[in-house]
Order: C-alpha cells, then sequence, then structure tokens
C-alpha cells in the first residue's frame, strides 16, 4: 500500500476547519494591518537562497531540497518565504510604491529534516514583510500583529521573547567577543558548534545540545554591544511595545536561524517550551534586498508555521467552528423518481443549499443509512406516491418525524425549519 511520504501529512475533511479557522483569522488581522497577498513559485534558482539564508546554515548545508532541472539550473524547493518575497519585491520594482511594502502570504515550505510533532518536511507557513522603512515603529507594528494572531485563535499561556542582534557595524564586535569566550570551551560543545565558531558564530547561542547549554548560559550578550544607533533602536522599539500592551521578555539567546537577520528577533513560544515549539518567528533584515542586489533596503517580517498554530489549538482545546455544511438528502425510489429528484437538487442548489443524492440503485433503507452517515438534519423521500401527489417527505432527522409536503414549496418549508 502507497503512504505519503515521510515528513508529509495530509490533510483530512475532518481537519479542514482548523485550516480555515488559522486563514480567517490571518487575512483579517492583515486587513486591519493594510497587507496585501502575495504568492511566489513553489521553487526558486538555487542561488537565492545561498545569498540570502547563508551557505554556512544547516537550512542550505543539510536540508534544503535541490536539483537541476532538465535544462540543467539548479533549484530549490522553498525552504523559507522571506527571501522569495525580497526577489520578487526588486523584480517588479515595488522600491517604486508607498514605502513600507505590506505583503502577507500563505505557503508550503520544504525542508529534510527528522520529522517530529508540529515539524515536517513539507509544512505549511503564514508569513508577512514589511519592506522599506527601518523605523522601530514597524517592528512593534509587526509584532503586535504576530501577538494579536495568537491571542485571537484562542491560544493561552504563550511568550514572547525579543533580542537585538545589532547589524554590520557593531556586531563584528559582538562576534569577536563572543568567540574569545567559546574558545575556551570549544573541546566540551558539540561538533555542530565547532563548525559555527568558525563559519557561523551567532548560532552558537542557538544550539539545542544539552551538553552546550552551560555555556551559552554564560556567553556574552549582543545587547551590551550595540552601537548608538542599534542601541536606540531597541530602546524605542521596548516603548513602542509597551504602549501596544504587548507583554515581553528579554531573551538574549535568541538569535533565530538565519543569516539575514538584523537588529531585532523574536519568537513567540507556547507553554511547552522546547527547541522545536516555536509558533512565529522573525525579525529585521536590513541588508537583504541588498545581498540580491538592491539598493540598501530595511525590512521585517515573520512566520508562523500553521501545523504548530493547530498542534496548540489542539492542545489547548480551543472551539474552533465547523466548516462543513450538513446537505439536505433525496431519497428516491425508482428511475422516474430519480430524475424528478435531480431536478429538485438542481432548484435547491442554485438557492444556495447543499444537497446530496444517494446512487439510484440503493435501497430505501440503505439511503436512509448514508443521510444518516451524511448527518444531514432533513431527508427528501420520493417515491411513485409522492410523485403522484406532487408532493415529498421530509424527515427531520434530528427530531424522527417527518411530514408531507407540496413540491413546488420544498424550498419554502426548508427554509422555515432550518431557521428553528
Amino acid at each position: 500500500m502507497q503512504r505519503a511520504p515521510r515528513g508529509t501529512a495530509d490533510m483530512l475533511p475532518e481537519e479542514q476547519k482548523y485550516w480555515r479557522y488559522v486563514e480567517r483569522h490571518a487575512v483579517d488581522l492583515c486587513r486591519r494591518f493594510g497587507f496585501q497577498r502575495i504568492d511566489t513559485p513553489m521553487f526558486e534558482a538555487a542561488g537565492l537562497f545561498i545569498r540570502t539564508v547563508g551557505g554556512e546554515t544547516d537550512i542550505v548545508q543539510k536540508e534544503t531540497y535541490t536539483f537541476e532541472d532538465r535544462g540543467g539550473d539548479p533549484l530549490t524547493l522553498r525552504p523559507e518565504g522571506t527571501a522569495p518575497v525580497c526577489r520578487a519585491y526588486l523584480e517588479h520594482g515595488m522600491s517604486n510604491l508607498p514605502q513600507p511594502v505590506r505583503l502577507y502570504y500563505f505557503c508550503p515550505i520544504f525542508r529534510y529534516e527528522r520529522p517530529q510533532a508540529g515539524r515536517y518536511r513539507q509544512h505549511h507557513q503564514f508569513g508577512l514583510e514589511a519592506i522599506g522603512e527601518a523605523d522601530p515603529t514597524v517592528d512593534a507594528e509587526i509584532i503586535q500583529i504576530a501577538w494579536l494572531l495568537t491571542q485571537e485563535l484562542g491560544l493561552k499561556g504563550l511568550s514572547l521573547s525579543i533580542n537585538s542582534i545589532g547589524d554590520a557595524q557593531c556586531r563584528p564586535e559582538y562576534l569577536r567577543r563572543l568567540k574569545t569566550y567559546y574558545q575556551q570551551h570549544l573541546e566540551h560543545v558539540c561538533v555542530d558548534c565547532r563548525t559555527r565558531y568558525e563559519n557561523n558564530p551567532l548560532r552558537l547561542l542557538d544550539c539545542k545540545q544539552e551538553t552546550c547549554q552551560p555555556y551559552i548560559g554564560g556567553a556574552p550578550t549582543a545587547t551590551d554591544y550595540l552601537c548608538s544607533e542599534c542601541k536606540e533602536h531597541w530602546n524605542r522599539l521596548q516603548d513602542y511595545l509597551k504602549l501596544a500592551d504587548i507583554p515581553y521578555r528579554i531573551n538574549h539567546r535568541l538569535v533565530r536561524g538565519l543569516d539575514y537577520y538584523t537588529r531585532t528577533v523574536f519568537e513567540i513560544q507556547p507553554p511547552e517550551e522546547g527547541g522545536q515549539s516555536t509558533i512565529v518567528g522573525g525579525g529585521r533584515y536590513d541588508g537583504l534586498i541588498e545581498a540580491l542586489g538592491g539598493r540598501p533596503t530595511p525590512g521585517i517580517g515573520f512566520g508562523s508555521g500553521i501545523e504548530r498554530l493547530i498542534l496548540n489549538l489542539k492542545r489547548q482545546g480551543v472551539s474552533v467552528p465547523e466548516e462543513y455544511s450538513a446537505p439536505v438528502l433525496i431519497a428516491c425510489l425508482g428511475e422516474e423518481a430519480h430524475a424528478q429528484g435531480l431536478q429538485i437538487a438542481a432548484e435547491l442548489r442554485k438557492a444556495g443549499l447543499a444537497v446530496v443524492i444517494p446512487p439510484a440503485n440503493r435501497s430505501l433503507r440503505s439511503q436512509m443509512r448514508y443521510a444518516s452517515a451524511m448527518q444531514g438534519r432533513f431527508t427528501v423521500i420520493l417515491g411513485e406516491d409522492e410523485l403522484a401527489r406532487g408532493t415529498v417527505v421530509v424527515r427531520d432527522m434530528d427530531a424522527g418525524s417527518q411530514e408531507e409536503v407540496p413540491a413546488a414549496g420544498l424550498l419554502g418549508y426548508l427554509q422555515a425549519r432550518s431557521s428553528r
């Protein structure tokens, strides 16, 4: 028997209500904050992610699905959402629009990882980007949207962590201090951290291995080495978050996993904290557009894994409205009745009702079992006697009662009874 590939999952009908619930809340928030939707291709030129995510990151080195097409061009299935949006911003001249340009998206993300709860090789992300403005008011707005999303979905007990990792002016000095600190501990940290020490020292603070945690705890903090511009940005961001009544805590070990982040980084975690539990993460990326060949252009955004949001909705028992509209069933006895039933169904559907007709060759008993399984309230029964009288029998499956009504008045009858 064929099964879905490891690290993927089918979105079954009974799960759809969670997906639509998250999407509705996210889209409404984007509308309220003036964001517009963008959709980018599922795959991009492989070089896009090497230039932006970072050639030394785990994503590029270990996790991307990269291949050559028949023309020999290297392509990569999208491993994250920000770089493609920034590529589209440049390609379509969005720098000529009023800044910042506010964009949101829903998209599948592909990473070759060890599957676990809320973490898949193909997962889905809601994300947004505000490109073209460096003021920390935009940072606060982006964080506010992320926080409001989790609250309006009904999630409880979450924590928002923020940090500043500086910029190209002040970060080099911090990295020098960080490497000096770690130099005396290299023989005790994990193998990956020894590689990070040489290629991407900031990621030393992001290691999830237990053996490395004591050394992370004693490491110098980036906020102690901020230049005057970054320090002002950091202080103003905290002021704006307080004005917006957004609760936060400063986490000096928070760095995020991609090379393009600068200054503000943030994450939202559920009560069950852990290395893979983050449900929203993002930050500022003021050098990313320039890395793609554009003029220096500030930007900030976040991504939220929809599977993780749904996992937490289920864990916390959040009540999610049903998407499924239980249909009216039309049970027909005989070919002539079945033909009349098809006509009735067409009229009811034009009026906006959901209608299902079981296959014509089934017995009435079989059709009624089918009606019960579909969970519809009303079943319309049509046979030779009803055809002769121009009527139908309507059975209320909830009340266990039935009534004969004129076929011409069926729509009005159903509408009136449904409103009770």
